[in-house]
């Protein structure tokens, strides 16, 4: 492998995890890294004084652009759209930022990758959720992002400061549910004890369930606990019986994954961290989305 090969093998797992954290896709990430390598493999290093911002740049725009191509598909999804699972046990998993400029502001690299995060990054537009990833996962200085979103280093930080106040809000109160809670949460409905399931969900708990078009999901979010309760329960009951099951760690938090020739199924949770009980329970069930569960993000080679 040259030198020039070398650098960019060496960047390559933080460009994936920058562009996962961005489109919540794991082969969109893949798309994104591998245009990112063609335009890399084309270009004059010699002019490049800092190749690992250089690389930075070039992901953030081509991430925006997936993301808004992603948006644009999703009008058409039929019913909510999830974020892909990840394995935590991949190279995806550590930002490896370039430079901590302010370690308290850094998310942890397992709470960066967390459903429920991604799942209010979608809220951001395209610009803040790229300023944000950036300043608070892999602790890119505002210079180096200004660069990467077209804006000024004074903009990026009233951007990244918007973007953490809305992050925080959603965020404040909640966690992601343990092994005992989430094993406790199936077992009851596993057994089909609907009123065991209801002492552990909120009153206003929200389950949202992804099933793309060739899955039965709901199509709407369920909310309520004895709606959600009897949904989960109605779920399980209909579980294809050569199903295997099993807790495994997905985007950092444990899962129940349920996979069968007719059925895979991933399921994860949010504790309120006030009384802990389940406040949002989500389920990914879109078979195009759950291709990484037995694979890792796919290792080129680069040569």
């Amino acid at each position: 492998m040259n030198e020039h090969d070398a650098v960019f093998a060496v960047e390559r797992p933080r460009l994936v995890g920058l562009a996962y954290r961005m489109l919540g896709s794991v082969a969109d990430a893949e798309d994104v890294v591998q245009d990112v390598w063609l335009r890399w493999d084309a270009v004059d290093q010699q002019g490049i004084e800092r190749p690992a911002a250089w690389l930075t740049t070039v992901t953030t725009h081509r991430a925006i652009d997936r993301l808004r191509t992603q948006r644009r598909r999703r009008e058409d999804y039929v019913g909510p759209w999830l974020p892909e699972p990840l394995p935590t046990a991949t190279g995806v998993t550590d930002p490896a930022p370039l430079r901590s400029h302010d370690p308290e502001a850094v998310l942890d690299a397992a709470d960066s990758l967390g459903v429920g995060l991604l799942v209010v990054l979608d809220t951001l537009g395209e610009v803040e959720r790229a300023v944000f990833v950036l300043s608070d996962v892999f602790a890119v200085p505002f210079g180096e992002i200004a660069d990467a979103v077209d804006r000024s280093a004074v903009a990026c930080r009233q951007i990244a400061s918007r973007a953490r106040r809305k992050v925080r809000d959603a965020r404040a109160d909640v966690a992601a549910a343990d092994d005992g809670l989430l094993a406790e949460l199936v077992g009851a409905v596993a057994v089909g004890d609907v009123d065991a399931v209801l002492r552990l969900l909120a009153p206003d708990v929200v389950l949202v369930s992804d099933g793309g078009p060739d899955r039965r999901a709901a199509r709407r979010p369920v909310v309520g606990a004895d709606r959600v309760a009897r949904f989960l329960v109605n779920v399980a009951a209909r579980a294809p019986d050569d199903a295997t099951v099993g807790f495994e760690e997905l985007n950092g938090a444990p899962a129940l994954v349920v996979r069968s020739p007719s059925l895979d199924l991933v399921l994860t949770a949010d504790r309120g961290l006030a009384d802990g009980s389940v406040v949002t329970v989500r389920m990914v069930m879109n078979p195009d989305k759950l291709t990484a569960l037995d694979r890792p993000p796919s290792d080129a080679n680069w040569a």
